[in-house]
């Protein structure tokens, strides 16, 4: 995957991401439903709001681009498939029923060489494609 810059010059990534909550208090989340429809390479929604945190759910497969968040931490949770937490000096590969924090300003990236579904747990406030 790579970033394109738009007409205004700001940089544009080939990410399906969807901030709106979709599921309010007190709804039921079926993540596998959800998952199964999901039909682009890189998908990323925002499932709920707990507290001042969200949790999203991703459906990806290929490579996200290097960033860090200035201010926020990020939780990976893999459900499906292997998902490989890329930092500067070494990568994590999480399997299903594995997760993993990235603290903020630690520079990473994320990558599935197969289909991989995660969840992700972080500020309601964050900007998924790094500060």
């Amino acid at each position: 995957m790579t970033s394109e810059m738009n007409p205004g010059g700001a940089v544009t990534h080939p990410y399906v991401t969807h901030l709106n909550i979709l599921f309010p208090h007190l709804a039921k989340v079926d993540v596998p439903a959800l998952a199964g429809a999901v039909k682009d390479q890189w998908f990323n929604q925002t499932l709920c709001r707990v507290n001042a945190s969200v949790v999203r759910l991703g459906v990806m497969q290929g490579e996200y681009h290097w960033h860090k968040h200035d201010n926020d931490d990020e939780f990976f949770f893999c459900l499906e498939g292997e998902l490989f937490v890329d930092l500067e000096d070494r990568s994590v590969a999480l399997k299903p029923q594995e997760g993993f924090v990235v603290p903020k300003l630690v520079i990473h990236r994320t990558r599935a060489p197969q289909r991989c579904v995660i969840l992700m747990v972080e500020n309601a406030g964050i900007v998924p494609t790094g500060d």
